[in-house]
């Protein structure tokens, strides 16, 4: 037998071997750098934890343009790549989705297919109207304004909550609650029902009952308290001072009542002729608590009720220094005196 058919490859036919080894080798290293730079590197180009609002009516399109505002241009070719090769389009979820300055394109998708949100935080403000109650909870939440006030103006739901219209915000205690950005309406009236439920458990509820005033009745004096003073160690003064008008069966004539009855919270001086307005929020006409709170109290109001100070005080007037603070009158010839040092010093600073 011929032994050349059994010869080893010539050298040049070995030296190949290497260079086709090495020539793989970088391919492999360039593909795998491909997809590391499209897939593996940081999506976001902020330093700092952007947040991407997923809503309803959201389309793959909609969702790649709030990525671009925040994405690198690989990253997010990356992120179309992966979304063009699942069943994303078809399953969009709603949410607030946090993208960190160290998560990739990978880790993103997975957690917008897969609904992982982000909470936030929601602090109840301590706004006067529900309009303006919805307009800020709209701000922070999927809901719609519009949406908001119609259920909480609505007397089905209020009832629902043992509310009516004029005290559902009695129902709102200005915490901070962590929630997710597209809760539902019924599940976030819900959450804040058993928030005010917790809230008054135990020691409010137990002082109320003994002070004789329904929780509705503690929240709409405390309302007021709020809006005559920012000043807390002072409020328990004042909520004295009207629990014993109440008692007395003596009308409050608290001011803050007037602004609001007007709808017009920029008054710095109340005048007699703003006083015939006929409305149950005139506590000037009409006698006892109005209908519901003029705002959402703060929680030093409403605890300034609970633990007022007792005392014979039946008027008071803003101190003459502007200080924010007042003086109090067990008589009305001392409560006229001082409410003439008063009007002395808004007329000394032209204050209509």
């Amino acid at each position: 037998m011929n032994k050349k058919f059994f010869s080893l490859p010539s050298g040049e036919g070995r030296s190949r071997a290497p260079f086709y080894l090495l020539s793989g080798i970088g391919c492999l290293v360039l593909v795998l750098a491909i997809l590391a730079y499209f897939f593996l590197t940081p999506l976001s180009k902020s330093k700092q934890t952007e947040y991407l609002y997923i809503d309803n009516d959201d389309t793959v399109d909609s969702v790649f343009v709030k990525l671009s505002a925040i994405g690198n241009n690989h990253a997010l070719s990356g992120m179309k790549t992966l979304i063009r090769h699942s069943s994303y389009a078809d399953n969009i979820r709603s949410g607030r989705f946090a993208v960190e300055p160290e998560n990739c394109a990978i880790t993103v998708f997975r957690r917008i297919k897969n609904g992982q949100q982000q909470p936030l935080n929601l602090t109840i403000p301590p706004v006067r109207t529900v309009d303006r109650l919805g307009a800020e909870l709209s701000k922070k939440l999927m809901l719609d304004s519009a949406t908001i006030v119609s259920a909480l103006t609505d007397t089905a739901v209020c009832q629902r909550y043992g509310y009516e219209p004029a005290t559902m915000v009695c129902m709102f205690v200005p915490n901070t609650y962590e929630l997710y950005w597209n809760v539902s309406l019924d599940k976030f009236l819900d959450r804040m029902k058993k928030e005010s439920d917790a809230f008054w458990k135990g020691d409010r509820q137990a002082k109320a009952d003994q002070m004789g005033l329904a929780q509705t009745e503690v929240i709409t004096l405390a309302s007021i308290i709020d809006e005559e003073t920012a000043n807390d160690a002072e409020k328990p003064m004042i909520a004295g001072m009207y629990l014993n008008r109440l008692h007395q069966n003596m009308p409050l004539q608290a001011d803050p009542t007037i602004k609001f009855a007007w709808q017009k919270f920029e008054l710095k001086r109340i005048y007699n002729k703003l006083l015939t307005i006929d409305s149950p929020y005139n506590t000037y006409r009409y006698a006892g608590l109005p209908p519901g709170p003029i705002r959402i109290p703060t929680i030093a109001g409403i605890d300034a009720v609970l633990n007022y100070t007792h005392h014979n005080y039946l008027y008071m007037c803003a101190k003459e220094d502007f200080s924010g603070t007042h003086n109090f009158a067990a008589t009305y010839s001392e409560h006229l005196l001082n409410a003439a040092r008063y009007s002395r010093a808004l007329n000394s600073r032209g204050i209509q």
